[in-house]
């Protein structure tokens, strides 16, 4: 099956975890929105009067006549599809709650520099961000990362990865916050990686995998930059 990607062209944002998954599966897709008028079909999709589910934002994938929104949703649906999840109810249902825990630590991500709006600029709300930031370096990033040692540490010999000796479309996520906070909080991640091995090693261990590191060598992969979730403030990294 040919899959449909609908996210925003420039950014990698939420979208990035779907490709991800596409991508390291070697999945037959377009990103549609890269293409030449692709922003007018993926609008008038979201505008569409037809659609019984439209989406509420992108990012949302076309999968025959499926349309389906909200990236931890998408992965859902794709896992078992791309070999990226085992196939009983359990593991499905961990690997779930392990990407919202993620999708947690990205909205989180995000508003350090968006605490108080969406629509604002960063620096309409500057003071309130370098609070918010304050509390996320300090508290919320070892939490979240803590989590996630601690699983692949109870994993133990053996299993590399957050559901055991496979890859999941889970651990590419985890490579991709733990990407996102490097470029975010360079200091603060400096300063946690030391006491969060396990961690760094499986997001090592994804970024080596063949056809993931081939996109992540490519013009397809999209740098991070000041307009995506993660964003890079030096004044909100102390």
């Amino acid at each position: 099956m040919r899959y449909e990607l609908y996210y925003w062209p420039s950014i990698q944002g939420r979208g990035e975890f779907v490709r991800l998954a596409l991508e390291d599966a070697g999945a037959d897709y377009a990103d549609v929105a890269r293409s030449p008028k692709g922003m007018t079909a993926m609008m008038r999709m979201m505008e569409s009067r037809a659609l019984e589910r439209p989406p509420f934002a992108p990012p949302f994938l076309k999968a025959g006549k499926l349309v389906i929104a909200q990236t931890a949703n998408i992965l859902l649906y794709l896992g078992p599809r791309l070999d990226l999840v085992p196939r009983n109810e359990p593991a499905r249902l961990w690997a779930h709650q392990l990407q919202l825990t993620i999708a947690d630590c990205v909205a989180e991500a995000h508003d350090t520099h968006h605490p108080i709006s969406g629509g604002l600029y960063y620096e309409d709300q500057k003071n309130a961000a370098r609070k918010r930031a304050a509390d996320f370096t300090s508290e919320r990033m070892p939490k979240f990362l803590d989590y996630f040692e601690g699983i692949l540490q109870r994993n133990g010999k053996g299993s590399g990865y957050l559901l055991g000796k496979n890859v999941s479309y889970v651990d590419l996520s985890l490579f991709q916050m733990v990407e996102g906070l490097r470029y975010a909080f360079p200091h603060t991640m400096k300063r946690l990686e030391p006491t969060h091995s396990r961690t760094v090693e499986l997001h090592d261990r994804v970024a080596a995998r063949p056809r993931l590191a081939r996109y992540l060598d490519s013009p397809r992969r999209i740098p991070f930059n000041q307009d995506g979730i993660f964003r890079h403030y030096p004044e909100l990294d102390r």
